[in-house]
């Protein structure tokens, strides 16, 4: 690994009082590298969507499953990938959310794709059912071509 790019790892089991972990440690990497709160907070709770649906859908709640986290920092970017070795499911065939219908609706539940899609810059998914399920996401320092660091305290 260069010196101009950084990478954390982390593998922890998909308990749901974990996820209090994850959320602290993302969040603290994304404010150290120069994130803006704003970004910060968006960052965090995207990564919370994933690792919850790794917890509920490809474990189904099973506390021995990890979830791998990884980190990766550039001078452009931060990507984190949440990988897990659970059932996995085609993301091709995920219904795209109506988000006034289902406030509408007053559902409650299944906004984690949707919510990691609007948080996030890039997302992608890659999933080999019985092995194992990638969610990478990708947050850009850039925005409209221009640096936008967190403001000095």
């Amino acid at each position: 690994m260069s010196k101009d790019k950084m990478k954390y790892q982390l593998k922890i089991p998909s308990i749901t009082d974990n996820l209090e972990l994850i959320r602290m440690i993302i969040s603290t990497v994304a404010e150290k590298v120069g994130f803006n709160p704003d970004d910060v907070s968006k960052i965090e709770l995207a990564v919370d969507e994933a690792c919850a649906n790794v917890i509920k859908h490809a474990y189904s709640k099973n506390q021995l499953q990890p979830i791998d986290l990884v980190i990766e920092i550039d001078y452009k970017k931060m990507s984190i990938v949440v990988t897990d070795h659970g059932k996995g499911f085609d993301f091709t065939k995920m219904p795209q959310t109506d988000v006034k219908e289902y406030l509408a609706e007053m559902r409650v539940g299944g906004l984690g794709i949707y919510l990691m899609k609007a948080l996030m810059d890039e997302v992608e998914f890659n999933s080999h059912p019985g092995m194992k399920t990638q969610v990478k996401m990708v947050k850009y320092f850039l925005k409209n071509g221009e640096l936008e660091l967190a403001k000095e305290k």
